[in-house]
């Protein structure tokens, strides 16, 4: 009789293993909406906006490294669409004033780039394009209109600033005189 129960307490524990197993694999959504900050997941690279309010940081939330974005006064994840793509790993975020650009690094086929995300027209726009090197650390000014990033295109580190033009639309706090060029 002891044979029998303990062969069953095998089998239930082996079926409690696969489940949680199953239960552990299982694909999470993007947190958007009231969620908590901290989680049981790898949370990393944090950077913070000019103002304070948002802070971008990579997740591997959905069983991929991602950038998600949380709005601290809010306490809640932002949405953002067409950033995180399935065919690429991005990380390296840093933010502007109010988190409306974010500049970032992804890397698709291998071959990381220099990328800047507008949350306003939800669109994303490589900005290393011509640069033969390898690119990585990007940052980018408090208004937009900067980016500063490690370049090795001459065999060794060196600092690049890439100048977005005075024609791209600033992000300044609402009231604040816009800077001179």
């Amino acid at each position: 009789m002891l044979p029998a129960t303990l062969g069953r307490w095998v089998r239930c524990g082996i079926w409690l293993s696969i489940a949680g197993l199953v239960a552990a694999c299982s694909p999470v959504n993007n947190p958007v909406g009231p969620t908590a900050l901290n989680s049981r997941y790898t949370d990393e690279q944090p950077t913070l906006s000019g103002n304070g309010r948002f802070m971008a940081f990579v997740s591997n939330r959905n069983g991929k490294q991602q950038i998600l974005l949380y709005d601290l006064q809010q306490k809640q994840f932002v949405e953002l669409p067409r950033l995180n793509r399935e065919d690429a790993i991005a990380d390296s975020p840093s933010l502007s004033h109010t988190a409306r650009y974010i500049v970032y690094m992804a890397s698709d086929q291998g071959r990381p780039e220099v990328e800047l995300y507008d949350r306003i027209t939800k669109s994303t726009q490589v900005l290393s394009i011509g640069y033969r090197g390898w690119v990585r650390h990007p940052s980018i000014s408090p208004d937009g209109r900067y980016i500063a990033f490690e370049s090795g295109t001459k065999g060794q580190w060196e600092i690049e600033v890439l100048d977005r033009g005075p024609n791209i639309e600033l992000d300044i706090p609402d009231g604040s005189p816009s800077p001179r060029q």
